[in-house]
C-alpha cells in the first residue's frame, strides 16, 4: 500500500508543470521563445508563430516590465489568464497560441493567440444562384462564429473532442437542444472518442473512419462547406460535426436525397425547385444506366434499335475493330482523365484542356476508327448528367459504378442492368449513417418527408420540425403508425 502511494506522488510530481520540464518538452523548436522577467523571478514560454504580437506586448511583455512581482496576483485577475498546474495541459495550451508564464510555484496559461487565417470567401465547390455566398474556412473560431449568427439562440449546444494522439485536432459536435435526439448526440460523441488515430488532417478523413459501412462506394455522411445549409440541418434536427483546419463540417444522419438538394432549390419558386430535383434524379439514372444501356443493345439487342437509327449505327460501327464494351471503357477513362486534368490544372488552363483535349481526342479518335460517333454522344451526355450532382463525392461515387453497369451490360445485356440495379437498391436499402436508415424516406416509408426530400413542396406543405431520418428508431415506428 505505502508503494502504490509512492508511485502515484511520483506520477503527480512528473505531471506538475515547472519552467525546467516545458522548456525540456518543447526543445529544439524555431519558434520556441522563453523571457525571463523581475530577476529571473517570472519566465514566459511561447511559440511566436502562433501568438498575436500586439496582444502580446500589450498584455505581457508591457506590464511584466512595469509590475512588482508582489503584485502579481492582483494585476492578472483577467479572464486572459487562467491558473494551471498540469504539465500536459500547458503544453496543449502552449501549443494553443497561450503565453505559459511561471511565477514562483505558480502556472498561468494567457490567451494571445493570433494564428493566421484565410478570409471568409465564396465556396468555389458549392455555387448558388440565389442565397448566401460565405462559406467556412479552415479556422474552427470562424466557422462557430459563421453559425452563431444564423442560430442566434441558447439551444445552440456545442460538446468539444479531441481526435489524434499526435495531432490532438480539435472536433466540435453541435446540436440545437430539443430539436436534435441525445441518443444519435452520445452514438455519435463515443464514436468518436473510440478513433483511435495518430494524427487527423481533415473531417473527411474523420467521417471515413466512422463510417457504419467503410466497404460502400456512397458516401454516408453529408458534407458541405456552407454555413446556410448547415444550419438548415440543425433546424431539421441534424448534428453537424466542425474540425479544426478544415473547411468542410459534416452532418448526421444524412440519407441519400440528402446529395441531390441544393439551397437554390428553396430560394426559388417551389415549382422550379421540383423541377430541377427531379431533372437531378433523371440525370442519376442517365449517367448510370446511358452508356451501358449502349453496350447492351449494341451487343445483344439489336431488335430494340428503330430502323432508322439501325442503319446508321451499323455504318458508324463499321470501321472499329473492337466490341461495344471496350469501345465504352476506352472512352469513359479518356472523359475521367479529362475531367481529373482538368480539376488539377489552374482554372484557366483546366477549362482548356478540357474542352480543347475533349474535341480534339474525340475528332481523332473516330476518324481513326478507334470508336463511332454515337458512343461519343452517349458518353458526353452521361458525363454531363453526372455533373449535374450537387455533391461532388456523391458524382465520384456514381461514376465508379456507371463501370460496373457497363461490365454486367456487356456480359450479359439488359438482364445484366436490371440485375446490376437490383442489387444497388438493395445495397443502399441496406445501409445506414449513425444506425439510421440511409434510404428513408422510401425504405422505410415516409410519405410526409418526400415534400422535402424526394421533391421541394411549397412551404406551407413541408412538415415542420424533424424529418424521420433525424428521430431514433422508436419514434420513427411511432410516426409510421
Amino acid at each position: 500500500m505505502r508503494r502504490f502511494r509512492s508511485i502515484v506522488k511520483n506520477e503527480k510530481t512528473i505531471s506538475e508543470a515547472t519552467y525546467e520540464k516545458t522548456l525540456k518538452e518543447l526543445g529544439n523548436c524555431f519558434d520556441l521563445v522563453h523571457r525571463s522577467f523581475h530577476q529571473d523571478e517570472i519566465h514566459i514560454i511561447y511559440l511566436n508563430s502562433l501568438v498575436d504580437s500586439n496582444t502580446l506586448e500589450w498584455e505581457i511583455l508591457s506590464p511584466l516590465r512595469e509590475m512588482s512581482f508582489n503584485n502579481l496576483e492582483k494585476s492578472f485577475q483577467q479572464s486572459l489568464f487562467k491558473r494551471e498546474s498540469n504539465l500536459e495541459d500547458v503544453i496543449n495550451g502552449i501549443l494553443d497560441g497561450n503565453v505559459s508564464m511561471f511565477a514562483g510555484e505558480n502556472t498561468y496559461l494567457i490567451n494571445v493567440s493570433g494564428v493566421e487565417e484565410r478570409s471568409i470567401s465564396q465556396s468555389e465547390t458549392e455555387t448558388v444562384i440565389n442565397g448566401p455566398h460565405d462559406s467556412f474556412n479552415e479556422a474552427l473560431k470562424t466557422n462557430v462564429s459563421l453559425i452563431r449568427r444564423r442560430v442566434r439562440s441558447s439551444r445552440l449546444k456545442m460538446i468539444e473532442l479531441s481526435v489524434g494522439k499526435i495531432s490532438k485536432t480539435k472536433v466540435l459536435l453541435v446540436y440545437i437542444e430539443g430539436i436534435a435526439k441525445m441518443e444519435f448526440v452520445n452514438h455519435l460523441k463515443e464514436r468518436i472518442q473510440s478513433v483511435k488515430v495518430d494524427s487527423l488532417t481533415d473531417s473527411n478523413i474523420l467521417i471515413q473512419i466512422i463510417d457504419d459501412h467503410q466497404l460502400s462506394p456512397f458516401p454516408q455522411f453529408y458534407t458541405t462547406e456552407r454555413p446556410d445549409i448547415a444550419v438548415t440541418k440543425l433546424y431539421a434536427g441534424k448534428i453537424i460535426g466542425l474540425v479544426n483546419d478544415s473547411p468542410n463540417i459534416f452532418c448526421t444522419p444524412s440519407s441519400f436525397f440528402d446529395f441531390f438538394e441544393s439551397p437554390d432549390d428553396y430560394n426559388q419558386r417551389w415549382i422550379i425547385g421540383t423541377g430541377v430535383r427531379i431533372l437531378r434524379y433523371l440525370a442519376l439514372f442517365i449517367t448510370l444506366i446511358l452508356t451501358a444501356f449502349y453496350v447492351s443493345i449494341s451487343t445483344y439487342h439489336y431488335e430494340m434499335i428503330p430502323q432508322s437509327l439501325l442503319q446508321s449505327i451499323m455504318q458508324s460501327r463499321s470501321r472499329v475493330p473492337f466490341p461495344p464494351i471496350v469501345e465504352a471503357i476506352f472512352l469513359e477513362i479518356v472523359i475521367e482523365l479529362l475531367r481529373e486534368a482538368g480539376a488539377r490544372l489552374p482554372t484557366k488552363i483546366g477549362q482548356t484542356i478540357g474542352i480543347v483535349g475533349g474535341i480534339v481526342i474525340g475528332q481523332a479518335a473516330v476518324e481513326a476508327g478507334i470508336t463511332s460517333n454515337i458512343l461519343i454522344i452517349v458518353v458526353a451526355v452521361s458525363a454531363i448528367a453526372s455533373f449535374i450532382v450537387p455533391s461532388y463525392i456523391m458524382s465520384a461515387s456514381i461514376r465508379i459504378v456507371r463501370f460496373l453497369f457497363i461490365l454486367v451490360a456487356g456480359l450479359l445485356g439488359n438482364i445484366g442492368i436490371f440485375f446490376a440495379f437490383g442489387i444497388l437498391i438493395v445495397h443502399l436499402t441496406g445501409l445506414t449513417n449513425l444506425s439510421s436508415p440511409y434510404f428513408m424516406p422510401i425504405s422505410p416509408t415516409f410519405f410526409k418527408d418526400w415534400m422535402d426530400s424526394i421533391v421541394r413542396g411549397p412551404f406551407y406543405k413541408i412538415k415542420k420540425g424533424q424529418l424521420a431520418q433525424s428521430l431514433t428508431q422508436n419514434d420513427s415506428e411511432k410516426e409510421r403508425n
